[in-house]
C-alpha cells in the first residue's frame, strides 16, 4: 500500500525535476546551455516566420540586451512554456484529486455542525460521489486549464521580462549619459580621433556604465563589420531604450554628417545633461520623500496599530497570540523587504549608478602563470637552459607559481584592517566569534536549569523551549548587535574615507589644471601638488609622485592610486587624464571638465544628503514612538489588566465595589508571552526601520547598518531597563 502510495507521487517528482533546469535558466549558464541544447533540435523549425512579430520581439530583445540569437531565444522560450504546460497539466490533475480529497467529508457530520441557516454547504461534500467517467473528464479539464495557463504564462512572462530589462537599461542609461558625455566631450576638446574616442569609451564601459556599453555596439559594429559611424549611431539610436541617448545619437549623426564642430555640439549636450541630472535629483528626492512617509505610515504605524487591537482583543477572547506572533516574525520582516525591493526598483538609476572603482585596465604588471618550460627574454626570443640550470629554473618557476597561489591570501593577512576595510563583511570573522563567546557568557548558567529539567522529564518541552527562548532571546539581540556594529562600522570608516578623497577631487584638477595652462608638463603638476593640502587625497598623490620619482610612467601610478582609493569619481578623473595624455600633452581642457563633473557630483550628493536628513529624522522619532507604546503596553497597560483581572473582590466582577465587567475574567492572561513578543517585535521593527532608513537616506541598505544597529541597541536597553 506505501509503495503504491509512492508511485502515485511519481509523475509529481518526474516533472518537477523537469521544471527545475528550466527554473534555472535566468541565473545558471549550465541550465541555459541545456535549455539550449535540447530547444533548438526540437522547437527551433517552429519559430514565427512572421515577419512583422519577428521585428517586434527582436527590438524587445535589443533593447534588453539579450547576448542571444532571436532563434535560439524564441527555441528556449518554447520550450520553456511546454515543460510549464505539462508540468501544469499534472500538478492541476494532483491539485483536483486533493480539493477531492479535502471534501471527502460526511455531509451528516458537516450539516451537524453547521447553523440550519448553513446546511445547505453540506452538499458540496458529495463532489467525491462521482462515477469513472465523471472523474476522469474532472481531471481532464483541471489538468487541461491548470495546463494551459501555465504554458501561455510562462511564454507571457518570458518576452515581458525583456520589457522590464529594457526599461531597467533605460533608467541606468539616462543615469550614466550626463557623465558618459562629459567624457566623450572631455576627450573630443583634447584632439583625439572620435572614432577613438567612442572606442576608449567602450573600453571603459565598467567606469561610465550602462551608456558606455550602449555606445560600445556601435564601436564593434565599426571594427568588427566595417560599419561606418553614421549607419553605426543610427542603428544605436533604433536600438536604444533611452529617448535621451536616442536623441543624442541622433543628433550627434546629423553634426558629424554635415561638418559642424563636434566639440562645440558636446559642449551644448554636456550643459543640457547636467541641467537634466539636477531635475533628476529633485525627482529623486520627491520620490523618496514619497517613499519615506508610505513607510512611517504603512509600515511603521500599520503595525503598531494592528498589534494595539490585537492586544485588547487578545486580552478579551485570549486567542491573538498566534496573530501577533505571524504579525511579528513574517509580516514585518517580509512587508520591509518586498518595500526595500520595491524601493530599488523604482528608484533604480535615478540617484546615479554605484561604480565600482576597482581597476580593470592594467593589472599593474601581471607574472607569467605559464607552466614550467622555456624561459623568455627581454628580444622576445628564449635561451634554453641546459642541465643544472634547466632544473633550478623550472624550480623556480614552480615556487613563483605557488607563490602567486598564496600571494592574495598572504596580503590579505599582512593587511588585515585594509582588508576588512575593503570588504566590510570579513569583519564577521571578528564580531561573528566575539558574539558566539558573549551568547554563550550570557546563557552558560541561566539555560542549564530548563535543558536540565527537560533531560529529566520534569517540565515539557513547549514548557523547556518557551523558558529557553525567554533566557536566550536578550543574548540573541546583543549579539546580533555586536555583529551589525562590526559591520557598519567597516562600512563607515571605508565610506567616509572614499567621500573626503572624493570631496578633494575638485580642487586637485582645478590646480592642476591651472598648473597645467602655465606650461608645467603633467609630472612637473604631480610635483608640484605632492606638497600640497589636499586632505586625504593629498598623501595619494604623494604616493603619485614617489612611484613616478622610483621610475613609474604617470599612467601606471594613476592608475594604482584608483585601485587604492576604490573611489567613482577618481576612476572617472584617472581615466579622463590617462586618456587625454596620450593625446596631447595640453590637458587642462579636460581637467576643468573633469573638475566640473565633479564637483557637480558632489553638490548633487551633498543636497540629497541634507534633504534627506528630515526623513532619517522622522524615521527615527516614529521608531521612538513605536518603541514608547510597546512599553507602555507592556510596563502599564497588560500589568494593570492583570491586576484588575486577579483582584479579589465580592464577586468575580468586582473591584472593591467597582464592577469590572469583562476584565474580571482575565485570570488566566498570559503576560509573559505578551511581554516576550513586545520585546522581540522592537528589536525586529528597529532592524528593520535602520535597513530603510539607510537605504531612503544614503542609497542603500548597506548604509543602513548603522541606523539598525542603534535602533537595536535603544530597543535592547530599555527592555533591560524594564
Amino acid at each position: 500500500m506505501v509503495v503504491a502510495d509512492l508511485l502515485g507521487y511519481a509523475p509529481f517528482a518526474f516533472v518537477t525535476l523537469l521544471v527545475i533546469p528550466v527554473a534555472l535558466v535566468p541565473v545558471s549558464p549550465w541550465a541555459r546551455l541545456l535549455v539550449t541544447r535540447l530547444a533548438l533540435p526540437i522547437f527551433g523549425g517552429y519559430v514565427t516566420r512572421s515577419e512583422s512579430i519577428r521585428r517586434r520581439q527582436t527590438a524587445r530583445m535589443r533593447a534588453a540586451f539579450v547576448g542571444e540569437s532571436y532563434r535560439v531565444f524564441a527555441s528556449q522560450t518554447l520550450l520553456m512554456a511546454a515543460v510549464a504546460g505539462v508540468a501544469g497539466s499534472v500538478y492541476g490533475v494532483y491539485l483536483a484529486a486533493g480539493v477531492l480529497r479535502a471534501l471527502a467529508v460526511d455531509p451528516d457530520a458537516v450539516r451537524a455542525a453547521l447553523p440550519t441557516s448553513l446546511e445547505f454547504l453540506a452538499a458540496i461534500t458529495q463532489l467525491p460521489n462521482l462515477s469513472l467517467l465523471q472523474l476522469f473528464a474532472l481531471l481532464l479539464v483541471s489538468g487541461a486549464t491548470v495546463g494551459a495557463l501555465f504554458a501561455f504564462g510562462a511564454y507571457w512572462i518570458r518576452w515581458t521580462v525583456l520589457d522590464q530589462r529594457a526599461r531597467t537599461r533605460g533608467i541606468e542609461i539616462d543615469a550614466t549619459l550626463p557623465r558618459t558625455v562629459a567624457f566623450v566631450y572631455a576627450l573630443s576638446r583634447s584632439g583625439v580621433p572620435f572614432q577613438e574616442v567612442l572606442r576608449t569609451l567602450a573600453d571603459n564601459q565598467r567606469i561610465y556604465g550602462e551608456a558606455a556599453r550602449e555606445l560600445s555596439v556601435a564601436v564593434r559594429d565599426m571594427d568588427a563589420f566595417g560599419t561606418d559611424i553614421l549607419t553605426a549611431l543610427g542603428e544605436t539610436a533604433s536600438r536604444t531604450p533611452s529617448e535621451n541617448l536616442e536623441e543624442f545619437t541622433e543628433n550627434l549623426a546629423s553634426v558629424l554628417s554635415s561638418g559642424q564642430n563636434v566639440s562645440t555640439f558636446l559642449r551644448d549636450q554636456y550643459e543640457r545633461f547636467q541641467e537634466e541630472a539636477q531635475a533628476q535629483q529633485r525627482q529623486y528626492l520627491e520620490l523618496l520623500s514619497t517613499f519615506a512617509e508610505v513607510y512611517v505610515t504603512v509600515l511603521v504605524a500599520g503595525p503598531l496599530f494592528f498589534v494595539t487591537v490585537l492586544v485588547v482583543v487578545g486580552l478579551v477572547i485570549q486567542n491573538t497570540l498566534i496573530l501577533i506572533r505571524l504579525v511579528t516574525y513574517l509580516a514585518i520582516p517580509l512587508a520591509t523587504f518586498g518595500f526595500v525591493v520595491y524601493v530599488d526598483s523604482m528608484t533604480e538609476g535615478l540617484g546615479g549608478p554605484d561604480v565600482s572603482a576597482e581597476a580593470g585596465g592594467a593589472d599593474g604588471g601581471r607574472r607569467n602563470r605559464d607552466t614550467p618550460g622555456t624561459p623568455e627574454i627581454a628580444d622576445g626570443g628564449s635561451v634554453q637552459a641546459q642541465g643544472e640550470d634547466q632544473a633550478l629554473t623550472a624550480e623556480n618557476r614552480q615556487r613563483l607559481a605557488v607563490y602567486d597561489r598564496i600571494g592574495s591570501f598572504r596580503e590579505t593577512l599582512a593587511n588585515p584592517v585594509g582588508t576588512v576595510l575593503r570588504r566590510p563583511s570579513y569583519s564577521l570573522f571578528v564580531t561573528g566569534p566575539a558574539a558566539l563567546l558573549l551568547f554563550w557568557l550570557s546563557v552558560a548558567d541561566t539555560a542549564r536549569e530548563p535543558i536540565n529539567a527537560l533531560r529529566t522529564g520534569s517540565v515539557g518541552p513547549m514548557a523547556a523551549a518557551s523558558e529557553l527562548l525567554r533566557i536566550t532571546d536578550g543574548p540573541i539581540v546583543l549579539a546580533t548587535a555586536v555583529v551589525l556594529v562590526g559591520v557598519a562600522i567597516a562600512h563607515e570608516v571605508q565610506k567616509r574615507r572614499t567621500h573626503a578623497i572624493e570631496a578633494d577631487m575638485p580642487d586637485f584638477l582645478d590646480r592642476m589644471a591651472s598648473i597645467n595652462e602655465a606650461g608645467v608638463t603633467v609630472v612637473g603638476c604631480l610635483k608640484r601638488l605632492s606638497t600640497a593640502d589636499l586632505g586625504r587625497l593629498g598623501d595619494e598623490i604623494a604616493r603619485v609622485w614617489r612611484d613616478v620619482r622610483w621610475g613609474s610612467s604617470v599612467s601606471d601610478a594613476l592608475v594604482r592610486m584608483e585601485r587604492r582609493t576604490h573611489a567613482p569619481t577618481v576612476s572617472r578623473a584617472v581615466t579622463l587624464i590617462r586618456n587625454a595624455m596620450a593625446a596631447s600633452g595640453d590637458i587642462s581642457p579636460v581637467l576643468h571638465i573633469a573638475a566640473d563633473e565633479a564637483q557637480e557630483t558632489r553638490r548633487l550628493r551633498r543636497e540629497r544628503r541634507q534633504e534627506m536628513v528630515t526623513y532619517l529624522v522622522v524615521i527615527y522619532i516614529s521608531f521612538l514612538v513605536f518603541l514608547g507604546i510597546v512599553v507602555a503596553l507592556t510596563v502599564a497597560f497588560i500589568p494593570a489588566i492583570e491586576a484588575a483581572g486577579q483582584s479579589s473582590g465580592p464577586t468575580p466582577g468586582q473591584i472593591s465595589g467597582v464592577d469590572t465587567g469583562v476584565i474580571g475574567g482575565l485570570r488566566s492572561v498570559n503576560t509573559d508571552a505578551y511581554e516576550l513578543l513586545f520585546f522581540h517585535i522592537a528589536a525586529i521593527q528597529g532592524v528593520c526601520s535602520g535597513l530603510v532608513a539607510g537605504q531612503l537616506g544614503e542609497g542603500s541598505v548597506a548604509d543602513g547598518l548603522k541606523h539598525a544597529s542603534v535602533l537595536l541597541l535603544i530597543a535592547y536597553a530599555v527592555f533591560a531597563v524594564l
